[in-house]
């Protein structure tokens, strides 16, 4: 297998625009895809950037019922045929003129790196601008029109693949993904967000396991909110490494929605970049040791567009391309002059929060009192049995 490197970049993706208003504003994507150039990620050996071409109606159709591609096209070319009962034309997801062909390159993103990856072409795929977890096979919602990631588990389960994880660390639920897969033995679904009881989708429990052919392929673990880094990073190495590593998957895809930061507007986490870095750093590990170095990661959520999204994708692609950034790395200055002139606001100054993104791992023991630990083990309890797990040891 190759030691190469993909990553997904190309100015088009900005065209994925809900417009001015909207949470989900393309500067992220350029704000990263910048920063990354300037600290020279996309120029390391071994590192290829990639564009894509829109994902065609066969593609879109493994994952998304025709129906439903068909009122997309139709809200592109017409935002006013937009319908609501596919969830087009609403607050979250409001039509746009060229909405299906922006979706739709997001989509050819990531399939384009998942069939490389079960090819032996490149051993790790970055496409910070997928990870549009909320789509599901009839509508859109959450800001996702079509769902990246579970389109890349399609493909590559029908280039060979025969078992894959799927890790999402976004800050809400992974409803979209999980459900294309809820009754699929062959794809195992983490989901480490915060509570559907304070936070959109509202779903997302630890009793939520998956279908009657693939009970435990659905796992999931709601954290309270205000969680913070170690309580974050606990639940985290609490569950998705030993899942992983018992279900032995050909690849392991993560999403890296970078909501859970304290800074974002929309999430009540208190995760830092740190942590967030070090996530990133345990799935790139975990990737080598349970999916022979096989590791699709994508972007997310992700609000603050200024200090968190491009800092925390950036640590993303340098952890991806075998060579991660220094925390303490001051931020190039044509970067941050850029930020000041666009924004009229100062840039953060380093890759750092300056928070030592440490925790205390599950074995040291159990406190009933905490409220995250009491979710950890409710997860625990509900999903390792299934996997032949012990919940109060493994």
């Amino acid at each position: 297998m190759v030691d190469r490197v993909d990553i997904v970049w190309d100015p088009a993706f900005n065209g994925y625009d809900f417009g001015r208003w909207h949470p989900m504003a393309p500067v992220r994507l350029a704000l990263t895809a910048q920063l990354c150039e300037e600290f020279g990620l996309f120029e390391r050996p071994g590192v290829r950037v990639v564009s894509a071409e829109p994902a065609d109606d066969e593609l879109l159709t493994s994952v998304h019922d025709p129906a439903y591609v068909a009122a997309v096209k139709a809200a592109s070319a017409d935002p006013q045929q937009a319908q609501a009962v596919f969830g087009l034309g609403t607050e979250d997801d409001p039509a746009f003129p060229g909405m299906h062909e922006a979706a739709a390159r997001i989509v050819g993103g990531s399939v384009d790196l998942g069939r490389a990856l079960v090819a032996g072409q490149t051993l790790h795929g970055v496409n910070f601008c997928g990870g549009m977890h909320h789509a599901k096979p009839g509508c859109a919602s959450g800001f996702c029109v079509y769902n990246d990631a579970a389109a890349a588990i399609v493909a590559m389960l029908r280039e060979g693949a025969e078992r894959i994880v799927y890790v999402d660390l976004d800050c809400h639920h992974g409803d979209g993904t999980e459900a294309v897969f809820w009754d699929d033995p062959r794809v195992l679904t983490i989901s480490v967000h915060e509570s559907g009881t304070t936070l959109f989708p509202g779903t997302g429990f630890a009793d939520e396991l998956g279908g009657p052919d693939a009970l435990g392929s659905a796992v999931n673990l709601a954290l309270p909110a205000r969680t913070g880094d170690a309580g974050w990073l606990r639940a985290v190495h609490a569950v998705v490494p030993q899942l992983v590593t018992s279900f032995a998957p050909d690849v392991l895809v993560t999403q890296h929605g970078c909501d859970t930061h304290a800074l974002d507007p929309l999430g009540h986490l208190q995760v830092s970049v740190d942590a967030q870095r070090v996530a990133a750093a345990s799935m790139h590990r975990l990737a080598h040791e349970a999916a022979q170095g096989r590791w699709l990661a994508l972007g997310g959520g992700g609000y603050e567009v200024v200090d968190v999204v491009p800092r925390t994708w950036a640590h993303l692609v340098a952890e991806a391309s075998q060579q991660p950034l220094d925390p303490a790395m001051p931020l190039p200055e044509g970067w941050r002059r850029h930020v000041e002139e666009v924004f009229g606001r100062e840039a953060p100054v380093s890759m750092t929060d300056g928070e030592p993104a440490t925790f205390t791992g599950w074995e040291a023991g159990y406190d009933p009192d905490d409220p995250v630990d009491r979710a950890i083990l409710a997860t625990r309890r509900a999903a390792f049995p299934l996997h032949g797990l012990d919940p109060d040891f493994d």
